[in-house]
């Protein structure tokens, strides 16, 4: 009786997939998508009420935003590996839990530093919810081209994130105050939470080792490499930068050792060997330091030197974050006519760093002339963003696919660190605010040019790699394939998709 059941909730399953693209687990997914890359960019208007009312300076707002995103890169590959071994649901509902209580204890905090703390966390969970939310979204469907456009809808949904981020959190601010960035996510926490219970499917683990010592490494090489940016552009040479600049060498050196010998490293660094991977991984750091280093700047800019409120400036900000929506869009019809996507890397990053270039015009112009600027330079961005991924995980195996993938993003998050620690210093620098903006696009633009020769050089379509373990791998359980078999039918459809699981494109 028993196994006269089990067909029609199999059938069930299946069923739902060719009959609909929208369902409660994709919205589930996309959600929690969704508040993770609203929180890149809607905390950016904030910044001016809350250094005035926790009466903190340049550097505190830095590390706002910096602590954020440096627990997000240094997690973010550690967060797929655990995708892998306790099933992509529970990495995803712990994520957006954690998410969620951090967010109420930013809404919270009484101080900078329990801001910056909390803060931290959410970086924390974020690194949970952004691998685990497309492994989700590619666990619900069978059919190929329905997982596409699952896959498609969720990336507009970030995208639309990312350019909602401004202007909600400019009305936000507005009517009520800064902590309400940071609130917004509570109830819509508790909604992705009821539906991840309700309606998103258990899947089963792989056995997989984590890479702990690799991680902490991580996370105290880049914070220190933080320390050392920021609190070097306003203080100096001081000890404590000093200190900071000797754990970051020691750090990175100890993590190369690390990564070396330990049998299932966080990063393996033989992928590196290959040009696209080392390359992509360095253009993946230049764009985001060339796009998300001015979008710090430019809020500080609209709000402290043209008075805007926070709600003006979000929306003087709309034309960049919005302009990636139909750049994305269009990315892989670029690409398709170019013969690859390399082609179409490479004008996006000219557009986005001559736009960068030329809203180092922004204090002699009126604000019509940026909204131009501005909107070439997030279109370019929208082109960019798929086609450098696509570029990477073309160059390797695809078996190694899902770590490439994880390496763009993690490099990326490295780059908003670094961006947003030195071009906030350029700002912060001298007497001059604008002289010293236009220094700071200068830069960012600059990033942008010199990742076009590197997307011309490097991110090409080579595959060379062959599959590496570092060490003979644990036998796979009899019923879980330790990697994708070329097609799947029948039997094979226990959950498949949560194994391995990739690692998402980030805002």
């Amino acid at each position: 009786m028993v196994r006269a059941m089990e067909p029609p909730a199999d059938r069930r399953v299946e069923r739902s997939g060719p009959e609909r693209v929208l369902t409660p687990a994709l919205v589930a997914a996309c959600l929690g998508y969704f508040m993770v890359i609203l929180d890149t960019t809607i905390v950016n208007v904030a910044l001016p009420p809350i250094r005035d009312d926790l009466d903190t300076n340049l550097a505190g707002l830095q590390w706002v935003v910096d602590s954020y995103l440096v627990v997000l890169a240094a997690g973010i590959l550690t967060g797929g590996a655990l995708c892998d071994r306790y099933t992509a649901r529970t990495v995803f509902h712990v994520g957006i839990a954690l998410f969620t209580l951090a967010s109420l204890a930013c809404g919270l905090a009484p101080t900078t530093g329990t801001l910056i703390g909390a803060r931290a966390l959410q970086g924390a969970a974020s690194a949970l919810c952004v691998p685990s939310s497309l492994a989700l979204v590619r666990a619900g469907y069978a059919d190929p081209g329905l997982r596409r456009r699952a896959i498609g809808l969720w990336a507009l949904i970030a995208a639309f994130g990312a350019a909602a981020g401004p202007v909600v959190g400019g009305l936000g601010v507005e009517v009520w105050s800064w902590r309400s960035v940071f609130l917004v996510n509570v109830p819509f926490g508790l909604l992705v939470l009821a539906l991840t219970a309700r309606h998103v499917p258990r899947g089963q683990g792989i056995p997989r080792a984590l890479d702990v010592t690799g991680q902490l490494l991580a996370v105290v090489t880049l914070g220190a490499l933080a320390v050392a940016l920021i609190e070097g552009a306003h203080a100096g040479i001081e000890p404590v930068v000093v200190a900071a600049a000797a754990v970051f060498v020691v750090g990175a050196l100890a993590f190369l050792a690390v990564e070396t010998r330990v049998p299932e490293p966080m990063l393996p660094l033989h992928l590196f060997r290959e040009p696209a991977v080392a390359g992509g991984a360095v253009i993946g750091v230049l764009i985001n330091f060339g796009f998300y280093g001015p979008l710090f700047v430019l809020t500080l800019y609209f709000q402290n030197e043209r008075g805007m409120s926070p709600l003006e400036a979000g929306f003087a900000l709309l034309p960049q974050v919005a302009g990636i929506i139909p750049g994305a869009a269009s990315s892989a019809r670029w690409s398709a006519r170019a013969g690859g996507p390399t082609g179409t890397a490479c004008l996006g990053m000219f557009l986005t760093g001559t736009g960068i270039a030329a809203t180092m015009l922004a204090g002699d112009v009126p604000y019509a002339v940026l909204v131009l600027t501005l909107t070439v330079t997030g279109v370019g961005m929208g082109l960019t963003m798929p086609a450098v991924t696509a570029a990477l995980t073309d160059a390797v195996p695809v078996h190694h696919a899902g770590l490439a993938a994880g390496v763009i993003n993690a490099s990326r998050q490295t780059g908003s660190v670094i961006g947003i620690a030195v071009l906030g210093g350029l700002v912060g620098a001298g007497d001059d605010v604008v002289l010293q903006l236009r220094y700071a696009l200068g830069v960012a633009g600059l990033a942008f040019f010199v990742a076009v020769i590197l997307a011309a050089t490097c991110l090409h379509r080579s595959a060379k790699l062959e599959p590496w373990s570092p060490a003979p791998p644990p036998p796979p359980a009899p019923s879980v394939p330790t990697s994708r078999p070329p097609s799947t039918t029948g039997s094979s459809r226990t959950i498949p998709s949560e194994s391995p699981s990739p690692t998402a494109p980030s805002g």
